[in-house]
């Protein structure tokens, strides 16, 4: 789902703002339940219109302490001979500033795939006639990796997403490109990251056998033995692909894909729709009922994190998007809808929001 306004336009329009460092939460009281992970969101907005995506942003930063970038690379101004370090202030840098102004822990995702289409390269790679599987592409995608490290600094940066879903459906030659250009910059941050954790993300129900896979649950062994730079596990999960209640989804449904490796999990990607897709039946009390359910699969991983990219629902119509797209179906999985109006799911995220969260 990678629609993007100009996000560093809002992001100067949000620092402008008159707007309380740190996290706006509720207090951290001494007792009671507690949550393991930080909770967040993307500045996706629920359609190309800068005021509203800034009301949007503005409105769950309130309830959240982490936030995610998760953007496809720029991959037309990197063939062009765009500076790396450049372009990464320009693109990212105001909006990485206002999550940090507001205490945010930040996590960064590079998609140097298609996002929409894990069978396939990037859509600005297709149109320049190139390729991941060319050493000089693998090359610019290094140096923006140093660059989002650099000059961003993360606290968490992935370097790819869904792997396991390009395994499966990417010609071989992209998915063993992939391989070595997340190896080959995973070993040049080593010395440079500090305290930024690496990852890649898998597709969860790709992993229990739901999703473009068949047989049971298939695992992500061979994700952890492809990437093994990993210091934590990414997780992409849209399980009404595989489920027809939320309470039907597995206690250790994230737990289990780490094989008892010591590997922290984060959520990035995912969510319940809250209307029916395809042949998927849905409604906002069945996305409650799943956020509910989500913080019990969290705390079962002991995950370090849950930042889901939609906070809102997206006007489709709105995108102009091509025939055959599949952004319907994830049009649904926000807290509130297309005018910003709350849906039941919200009021479950604020409670588990409100649980406190033991410093580390």
């Amino acid at each position: 789902m990678l629609l993007n306004l100009p996000m560093r336009r809002i992001a100067l329009l949000l620092i402008g703002m008159t707007v309380a460092c740190g996290s706006s939460g509720p207090s951290d009281p001494t007792v009671g339940p507690t949550r393991s992970y930080r909770m967040g969101f993307s500045s996706f907005p629920p359609r190309p219109d800068q005021a509203l995506a800034v009301q949007s942003i503005e409105l769950w930063s309130t309830r959240a302490d982490a936030a995610i970038l998760h953007e496809a690379m720029p991959w037309t101004r990197l063939l062009a001979g765009a500076d790396p370090d450049a372009l990464a202030q320009e693109l990212h840098g105001s909006l990485v500033a206002y999550y940090r102004g507001k205490g945010h822990l930040v996590v960064f995702t590079l998609d140097p795939t298609d996002g929409l289409s894990r069978g396939d390269e990037a859509p600005e790679l297709r149109d320049a006639g190139r390729s991941i599987t060319e050493s000089a592409v693998q090359q610019l995608y290094r140096r923006w990796g140093r660059a989002v490290l650099s000059v961003l600094k993360p606290d968490y940066l992935g370097l790819a997403a869904e792997t396991n879903l390009i395994r499966f459906m990417a010609p071989r030659p992209v998915y063993d490109a992939l391989v070595r250009m997340t190896n080959d910059l995973a070993a040049e941050l080593a010395p440079i990251r500090g305290s930024t954790s690496v990852f890649v993300s898998v597709q969860v129900e790709t992993a229990w056998g739901k999703l473009a896979t068949s047989g049971g649950y298939q695992g992500v062994t061979v994700d952890l033995a492809d990437f093994p730079f990993m210091n934590s596990l990414g997780l992409s999960s849209y399980p009404y692909f595989g489920w027809p209640d939320p309470n039907d989804v597995p206690l250790d449904y994230f737990s289990r894909l780490p094989a008892g490796r010591a590997l922290p999990v984060l959520f990035v990607e995912g969510g319940w729709t809250s209307a029916g897709v395809g042949t998927v039946t849905a409604t906002p009390e069945t996305q409650a009922r799943w956020i509910r359910r989500f913080g019990a699969i969290l705390d079962s991983a002991k995950a370090v994190a849950a930042v889901q990219l939609a906070f809102t629902d997206i006007d489709v119509a709105s995108f102009g998007l091509p025939p055959g797209s599949i952004v319907p179906l994830f049009a649904h999985l926000g807290m509130v809808d297309i005018n910003l109006s709350p849906k039941p799911a919200l009021a479950v995220w604020d409670s588990l929001f409100a649980l406190r969260r033991p410093q580390p």
